[in-house]
């Protein structure tokens, strides 16, 4: 049988966790990660962090392992999961990948094209814009310049927001172009699967899980990393509408609504990445048994 890494997507909040934890204990293996927020030790609640009981039911890796301080991206995560994907297949002949971040997913599966250096005094432009003007100054440069790549990507994360500005202010060339360029082929099969549900069952699944993390405390954990705001592992849905808060701008109710918007408008950006790929198959979270037929299948015609 050749190894086959099979992929569960989707939005946010839709129940990817505790849906493929019983898929990997079905298929007797272990879960890799890709979520760019879960993948920080500092950052719990806020992420969205799958449970000590949930961690402990199927071996997980690149959960919180890594601190907002380091300098981490997609083409880092590709490198270090392929080399743990690697290691899994001696063990395993399936391995189980889940995630709400397209990029890195799309790393393992295709590969990060070789991208160019971006000069110091560039990315110290890009990054000194944002903080004298904020992200929206970035989402006018970056929608006028590279519309493919503003459209598809989260634009209330300020790290997706300088890439694309500074790749273009380094090239002249969008940076959706670089992207689209070679597609690398894997040495192991892959199974691409999404989940996906009603819009508004989604959206309520969504605002519930940002009332259980404030009652989880999210406010304590997000007033703890509050001195280390510039950070842009901090510049995102969560932390940003209470760092607001805590700055007196807004309101505490408006900040939990604040974040309940902007996590139901990543999760649409997060729907329109994945139907990108027309090999992905897609199934409600709920119908289990139709995922263990498709992967079955997938296996065997590998």
């Amino acid at each position: 049988m050749q190894k086959t890494l099979v992929v569960i997507a989707g939005p946010t909040a839709i129940g990817k966790t505790d849906l493929t934890i019983q898929l990997a204990k079905y298929f007797n293996t272990e879960i890799i990660s890709a979520d760019s927020r879960q993948i920080f030790k500092e950052l719990t609640i806020g992420t969205a962090v799958p449970e000590p009981q949930q961690l402990s039911a199927v071996p997980h890796h690149f959960i919180q392992h890594k601190s907002i301080h380091d300098n981490y991206n997609a083409s880092a995560y590709e490198r270090d999961a392929l080399m743990k994907i690697e290691k899994l297949f001696h063990k395993y002949n399936v391995v189980f990948m889940t995630g709400g971040s397209g990029m890195y997913i799309e790393a393992v599966c295709s590969g990060i094209d070789d991208m160019p250096d971006i000069e110091v005094d560039i990315r110290q432009r890009a990054t000194q814009l944002l903080e004298n003007e904020g992200k929206e100054a970035l989402q006018k440069i970056l929608k006028d310049v590279d519309p493919d790549y503003y459209h598809e990507t989260d634009i209330n994360n300020p790290a997706r927001l300088i890439r694309g500005v500074e790749m273009y202010w380094q090239t002249g060339q969008p940076f959706s172009l670089f992207r689209k360029k070679n597609r690398r082929v894997r040495d192991f099969n892959i199974v691409r699967i999404a989940l996906d549900m009603d819009r508004d069952q989604l959206h309520q699944r969504i605002n519930q899980r940002v009332d259980i993390m404030m009652n989880c405390g999210l406010l304590e954990e997000a007033k703890e990393v509050f001195p280390l705001k510039g950070l842009v592992p901090l510049k995102t849905v969560g932390y940003q509408e209470l760092f607001e808060y805590f700055e007196e701008k807004i309101s505490l109710e408006d900040a939990i609504e604040f974040i309940k918007r902007n996590t139901r408008r990543y999760a649409r950006k997060q729907l329109s990445w994945f139907r990108r790929n027309k090999e992905t198959e897609w199934f409600h979270p709920s119908e289990k048994e139709q995922i263990i037929s498709f992967i079955q299948k997938g296996l065997s015609d590998a």
